[in-house]
């Protein structure tokens, strides 16, 4: 049976995604990860798990000269990523690989392949954590690996001085500050809030290969206020496009 699709508009229109209409599909997660992204001109970027490739294609539609690779497990979501690619007129600055970072059934992405910054929103929860998704969801939120391993083989993958970003569930934050100790320094870390009044329900970290510096704790972000919108003018700004994360550079 042919799987069913939606195209939908992103960034206020600027780019165009077809994802499947049952499971996983972009959220307020994939753009504030795409937001966070550092991306200079002359480099190469790595996005894992990149899904029908929203998040990359975000990243790509503020950047000149920066080329892509993303890379998926799932053969039939890479092919919708490299369709996106194409709907998008980026195929020439970005690939779409299928493939597995971590190995897993002896399929190692580009083993010797290194880059100039790695982003990823890897699947939250480990077996029997939270609440059991519907079998077309399963993949993208729950891991068959500690997040320990997703950072060590992506560490591996970076020049020096290079960024790994991602997001993840606030409640995770000492596993990851964890897995990153001895691996990657100038940790900064950046709290995604529901409301002002309440606690983080996301962390993003950004960490450098071979940095020293000390960790920050930053601000972070409201994502909806009393005002009655959406979004506060802050939350709608990064999730349109409009602009970018702020870290603490």
């Amino acid at each position: 049976m042919e799987q069913e699709l939606t195209e939908d508009a992103l960034l206020g229109g600027r780019i165009r995604i077809r994802q499947p209409k049952r499971g996983y599909r972009v959220n307020v997660d994939t753009l504030l990860l795409a937001s966070a992204v550092e991306a200079k001109p002359g480099t190469r970027l790595l996005e894992v798990g990149c899904g029908v490739g929203a998040a990359l294609i975000a990243v790509a539609a503020r950047t000149e000269n920066v080329s892509f690779v993303g890379l998926e497990r799932d053969a039939n979501m890479a092919s919708i990523a490299r369709e996106n690619l194409a709907m998008n007129g980026m195929s020439t600055v970005a690939e779409i690989v299928t493939g597995d970072v971590l190995g897993r059934g002896a399929n190692l992405f580009m083993p010797n392949a290194i880059f100039d910054g790695v982003f990823f929103n890897p699947p939250f929860d480990a077996e029997g954590e939270g609440r059991a998704p519907s079998p077309e969801r399963r993949h993208a939120y729950i891991t068959d690996e500690p997040i320990e391993r997703w950072i060590a083989a992506l560490s591996d993958r970076l020049t020096g001085g290079a960024a790994l970003t991602m997001i993840h569930r606030a409640h995770k934050l000492a596993e990851i500050l964890s897995a990153l100790e001895g691996r990657l320094g100038g940790i900064e870390i950046f709290p995604v809030r529901p409301r002002a009044e309440d606690p983080a329900k996301r962390v993003l970290v950004r960490a450098r290969k071979g940095s020293r510096a000390p960790l920050k704790l930053l601000k972070g972000l409201d994502l909806h206020d009393a005002s009655g919108a959406k979004h506060t003018p802050e939350a709608e700004a990064l999730l349109r496009g409009e602009t970018t994360l702020i870290w603490g550079d």
